[in-house]
């Protein structure tokens, strides 16, 4: 089969295509033929050696998700599957899954979204099930035109809040708008916190001094989620005036509870936007796009 193989942490340039023996199952295990494989953020800090604490050590093939259908014989034979969240090794035309970890996508849904709701649709819900939205909440969520907040966007106007979403550019201030937004902000701009004002709910995807600024707008009482690094660190932050502050450690789950949040996710009204695919073979060139916060929603690859 082809596959993606990191040799030695560094650029996207050590994400090379090869061949490799097609998997075997184990007892318990299915095998997938990929269809679209999931990217995320943290992939690329993985490479780049700066996420050791995933213990992941070279060589590997990246990945946590991907979608396709079963070809391994047995009674998941045929059926269209998301490999959720945990699943490793997804950059690869098959892909070794628990079944588990086995998500079975409805009819409606097409595989390609979800797997693009693979990752950031169970985080997505299981942020909101903390934090608790409610009707009339003024929400501002950071990130806002990346594949998560794409959909918290959808997901928290839909709860009746009012939501404000920061983003970097013309083109993905126009998509958070597009997709429900109350206000779109740009937060590379002077003043930004200034024209967001007080919020009751601060949904952070991007993390560092922007996530650290935007925390000083959270009214008493308030509910944070820290979640997200794009800027490079998470939001560093002491709880205060009895804010709840939850952070990415709250959004990881057993595999049981992936599959049951995922379910969700492939059920509600929050759509992916798919904003480009790349062949499996161009992973580097997926990996420098997310890097360069050149994408308006989620990158796909495309075994």
């Amino acid at each position: 089969m082809r596959a993606i193989q990191v040799d030695g942490f560094g650029g996207p340039e050590v994400l090379r295509a090869v061949e490799l023996p097609d998997p075997v199952p184990a007892e318990g295990e299915v095998i997938v033929r990929a269809e679209a494989v999931d990217t995320i953020h943290v992939e690329t800090r993985i490479r780049a050696g700066l996420a050791e604490w995933f213990g992941i050590r070279p060589p590997y093939i990246p990945g946590g998700a991907a979608g396709g259908t079963v070809v391994s014989p047995g009674p998941w034979h045929g059926k269209r599957v998301v490999a959720a969240p945990g699943t490793r090794g997804t950059y690869a035309e098959l892909v070794r899954a628990e079944v588990e970890r086995l998500v079975p996508i409805p009819d409606g849904l097409s595989t390609r979204e979800a797997t693009a709701l693979a990752h950031d649709g169970v985080t997505a819900m299981g942020i909101l099930d903390g934090v608790g939205v409610r009707r009339g909440d003024r929400v501002l969520i950071l990130a806002a035109a990346g594949g998560m907040g794409t959909l918290l966007v959808q997901l928290t106007k839909a709860l009746g809040a009012h939501v404000t979403g920061a983003a970097r550019g013309a083109q993905k201030l126009a998509l958070v708008r597009s997709l429900g937004a109350d206000a779109a902000v740009d937060y590379t701009a002077g003043g930004w916190t200034e024209r967001v004002g007080p919020v009751d709910v601060l949904l952070d995807g991007a993390g560092g001094a922007l996530g650290e600024r935007a925390f000083e707008l959270v009214a008493p009482g308030g509910r944070v989620s820290i979640h997200g690094a794009a800027s490079g660190a998470f939001a560093a932050v002491a709880p205060r005036d009895g804010i709840a502050v939850r952070t990415i450690a709250d959004v990881q789950f057993p595999a049981a509870e992936l599959v049951r949040l995922a379910a969700r996710a492939f059920a509600g009204t929050a759509r992916p936007v798919i904003a480009r695919e790349y062949p499996l073979a161009e992973a580097a060139e997926a990996h420098r796009a997310i890097e360069a916060r050149a994408v308006a929603g989620k990158v796909l690859l495309i075994p």
